[in-house]
């Protein structure tokens, strides 16, 4: 069965394809969210912007936080919810959560760094829409 059409997937990928401006990771899944409660680019670009590359120190994956971001915008703020996405997110990659160790691990199988985190960029985003909808946030 094909995939559903996602408009915070097919945005999360344009801004990861612009190659006139960088869009970290935390950016790259905060900002489609953020748009569609209608706060500007320029100010969900800003707000997520020391997330990237692991809050700029190679900690908590920027996806994740943009991730968490993104649910907190949509009032999603349950601390057990919150929990179970991160334990969720580290069990789907080998127990870790944090840049550093997931582009080390990327790294050891001998891919690229690019498409390691856009994939990271769309699995949050995916987890995002699918907690939103199961909410009936979106």
């Amino acid at each position: 069965m094909p995939e559903e059409k996602s408009e915070f997937l097919s945005r999360a990928k344009e801004l990861r394809a612009d190659t006139t401006r960088h869009y970290n990771c935390a950016q790259s899944v905060f900002i489609p969210f953020a748009e569609a409660k209608g706060m500007d680019t320029e100010t969900a670009f800003a707000v997520a912007d020391n997330f990237g590359a692991g809050m700029r120190v190679a900690d908590c994956c920027g996806g994740i936080t943009g991730a968490l971001m993104a649910l907190g915008i949509y009032g999603m703020n349950d601390p057990k919810m919150v929990t179970d996405y991160f334990r969720t997110m580290k069990r789907c990659h080998g127990g870790h959560a944090d840049c550093a160790s997931l582009l080390a691990a990327n790294a050891a199988k001998g891919l690229p760094k690019k498409p390691h985190c856009d994939a990271m960029v769309f699995e949050n985003v995916k987890m995002v829409e699918e907690i939103l909808k199961s909410a009936g946030k979106i």
